[in-house]
This record gives C-alpha cells, structure tokens and sequence, in this order.
C-alpha cells in the first residue's frame, strides 16, 4: 500500500467505501491523516470497519473541520444530481478529490530523482486492454510495472513507489476529473465517442474531463493520441499547434507519415524518414482486429518513449496473453469458436468485434445504451443471425428486422448459446463465431459485465465437455 504521507495532520471526508474508498481511507489514516469515512450503504460500512477503516456517519459531521472530501469516481458531485455529500461539501468550500488526486500528490511530493514513471490511458474505449498490455511489456522487458487505477487494483493498493517503479494507470473521465496533480511521463488518449453523457453533461464536458490527462505534462513528456477517429484527429491537431510536448499519432488502420501504426496487422514506428516494423501482429491471438491494432501501437509509443529497444518491445506484444471478457477465445466445438466479448457494453465497443469477423452468431442485449445498436449498422452483413436476450430484445429486434437481419429473441443466455451453437454448427461457413458482443449494460441479469461473461464461459465449457463426452462414447463404441 502506498502511505498517503502529503495529507498528514489533514481531516478528510472519504465517501465511498468500495474497493478504492477503503483502500484510500486505509491509505490516509496510515499518513497520518484524520479520516472520516462513510457510505449509504449500512453493509459497505460494516466491511470497511472490518478493514479498520475509521467510520463516521458524515451526516452529523462539522463539514467547516474538513480539508477535503474524496469522493469515489462513481459517486456524482453535479450531474445528473449532486450526491448529498457533494452538496455538503459545496456549502462549506470543501474541495472534492479522488484516490488518482492522492496519488498523485505523493509522486510530486518527492525528490524529481526518486519518482517513479508514471503511463497513464484513457479515451472511451480500449482503455483495459491497453493499460494491461503496456504492464506486460514492461515486465516482458524486466521492469517493475505496477497496474491500476479503473482496472484491477486501486491505485493506493499498488506496491510502495520508488525511482524504478513503473505505474500504468488506466484512467476514467469519473476519476480524471477530480485529479489536479497528475503528471504523465506518457499519457495515452485511445479515442473519443459519446458516453457518460448523463454525468457531464454534454461532449464538450466528456472531452475536457478527459483531456485532464495531459494537464501538468512538460517538454520531457509524451502524448500519444489515437487518429482513427475525428475527434482524436482534432485534439492531436490542437495539441501539436499548443507545443510543448512529444507528440505521437497512432493508428490501427491507416499509414503514418509519422508515428506507429499497423497496416494489415504489421505495426511500424516511422519516426523522420526512418520507418521500422516492430511485430507482425497477426501472430498475436490475443490482438485480433485494428482496434486491437491501434492498442498495441499505443502500447508501443508508449513504452518505446521510455528507452526499451523496439525488438524485446515486439516480442512482448505477441507474448500477451489477453484479457477476460474482450474477444476472448473461451473454446471451440467442432468448426464453431466461441468469443466472449461482454465487455463489449455500448454499440462502439461492440464494431470492434463485429467489424473483426464474418460469419457472426450474435448474442446481444441487456440494458441498452441510448444509441442502441443503429450504428452498427455497416457491420450487420457479418452477422449470419442473432439471438436476442434481456431488456434490449423487443428494441432490437425492430433494429434488426428493419434491416432484414435474421434473428430470434432468446430471452435468456442459456438459450441464445444453445441456438447460436445448433445453428452454427449447421451452417456452411468454413469458421463461424458465436459471439457474445451484448452492446448494453449487464445489469438487468447480471451484477455486472464479468459475471455475464463468465456466464457465457460456463455454458460453454459445459458444452464442450457435453460434446467430448459424446465423441468418446461413440469412439468405444
């Protein structure tokens, strides 16, 4: 754990006692801070007083005592309606931070000398799969890479920082927006489309509370920005007009004058007149698709800017195992593969995946996004038929019939793999995919997206076994 040291003799409100909330709070008490900790939740309390966290009902607390509030990311400060804390803290010009803001003080807080590297990811999507494969290269390359932020561990959970230490933070607008202190030595800006509208407000709001990500950088440090959509094309313009700092376009689609890139799965660094190929991605199972492309190129920029040559870099993409429940290969049966994508949790993070096959079985729904799955639209002539499941299926089911897709409301998960699988397995496509891509929510039959996924992994594992079972019964006999 990392000792919140820079707080010391300060009272702070902590809100939130989630996973980051009491490792925060835990964090706080052992720098020496007087922490006052509380959630709505009378369970989540219990838990972190189990923790030994220092519990206070903030309710009854003298908000003019606090020095700070740190509010967990989720928990809103103004829209779409302040929580009752934020409105407290308000009241009394209490500012409100996060665990990514603490961190960030204790880096700056040290000699220049003893601070540790800090890569840190965000945009709309692609942001774990980055983050994870920026930390398995940097262990790939012997370094002591530290990973988290939104994704595994909370940052004030990761081991105690020194001047080798490398921490690779994947960074939400939720977290970036309450983060004042953060300094980059690279910071990776993936991709901007609309979502967490309901929170900011607008996307002038999303993208300022993203673009949180290169505030304090300075002439030593590295933005590497994806240009595979406009609006990654307008910041990376923006920012080379403003200077003052390494810029590196990348791209999973498209050649580069200069920047890294990958052009029919084989990543290049063209840097002056000198372009080099660093992998041949389509060796890397775990990176299938120009999405995947574009992380590996960031991944790449972002690592290389450190001083790691670009050959160990390169073997440690295609070493890189993948993550759960992002096109995730969880079996076959006969000619039929089986990919987990339920991470896969809006209509964008979805064309990742349908735009990446042909022959798809489609399993999709749950609680839908507001943009539905309209804009998957150039992609449907991929999918061979879908199977339709949770709230989402009545509405997708007029999408889908519209566009003289052939589908099926499944209802529930068991029965979409079922059909997926008979018919698949059926058809005359040389490798159909039954693919679990929902584009919604999981929150209407599930607690979240990895227990869908793992869901959909158990019926498959089930199966599989199922089929073996029979091929070994009709092998004796």
């Amino acid at each position: 754990m990392i000792k919140a040291g820079t707080f010391k003799g300060k009272h702070i409100a902590v809100f939130g006692l989630g996973r980051t909330g009491i490792t925060a709070a835990l964090s706080l008490a052992a720098g020496g801070a007087h922490v006052y900790a509380w959630d709505d939740n009378p369970d989540a309390v219990k838990r972190a007083e189990a923790e030994g966290v220092a519990v206070a009902d903030l309710k009854f607390a003298n908000w003019a005592e606090f020095d700070e509030l740190v509010l967990s990311p989720g928990v809103p400060d103004k829209l779409p309606e302040p929580h009752w804390t934020a409105l407290k803290a308000s009241e009394n010009a209490v500012p409100i931070i996060c665990d990514i803001e603490i961190f960030a003080r204790e880096v700056m807080g040290l000699p220049e000398r003893h601070r540790p590297k800090i890569i840190a990811v965000t945009g709309t999507n692609g942001k774990s799969t980055t983050t994870t494969l920026i930390g398995h290269v940097l262990k790939a390359c012997g370094k002591d890479a530290q990973v988290g932020g939104n994704i595994g561990r909370g940052v004030l959970d990761l081991e105690s920082m020194h001047a080798g230490t490398y921490y690779v933070l994947e960074l939400s607008s939720y977290q970036l927006e309450r983060t004042n202190s953060l300094r980059a030595n690279a910071a990776v800006f993936l991709n901007l489309t609309p979502d967490h509208l309901d929170r900011h407000g607008d996307m002038d709001r999303y993208e300022a509370a993203k673009r949180r990500i290169f505030r304090n950088q300075t002439s030593e440090d590295t933005v590497v920005i994806g240009v595979d959509d406009t609006e990654g094309r307008r910041i990376c313009s923006e920012l080379k007009v403003a200077n003052g700092r390494r810029i590196v376009p990348i791209s999973g689609r498209k050649s580069l004058g200069h920047g890294v890139c990958a052009i029919k799965g084989k990543l290049y660094c063209a840097q002056g007149s000198k372009v080099v190929e660093v992998a041949n991605l389509n060796k890397a199972h775990a990176l299938e698709g120009m999405h995947n492309w574009q992380n590996a190129a960031a991944a790449y920029a972002a690592v290389s800017t450190l001083g790691i040559e670009a050959q160990s870099i390169g073997e440690a993409l295609l070493s890189f195992p993948g993550l759960a429940h992002r096109m995730e290969t969880v079996g076959e049966i006969a000619k039929v593969r089986f990919v987990n994508d339920s991470k896969a949790t809006n209509a964008n993070a979805a064309q990742q995946a349908l735009r990446s096959y042909s022959d798809i079985y489609w399993i999709a729904g749950g609680q839908a996004k507001s943009d539905g799955i309209e804009p998957l639209s150039e992609y449907f002539p991929n999918i061979r038929k879908a199977y339709l499941i949770g709230e989402a299926a009545p509405a997708f089911h007029k999408t889908l019939t519209k566009a003289k897709v052939e589908h099926k409301i499944s209802g529930q998960m068991e029965m979409a793999v079922l059909c997926a699988l008979r018919d698949a397995i059926n058809s005359d496509a040389e490798n159909p995919i039954v693919l679990l891509s929902p584009a919604c929510a999981s929150f209407d039959q599930f607690k979240n997206f990895e227990v869908r996924g793992e869901a959909f992994r158990e019926q498959v594992n089930g199966l599989m076994n199922r089929f073996e079972h029979a091929a070994r019964r009709g092998t004796a006999a």
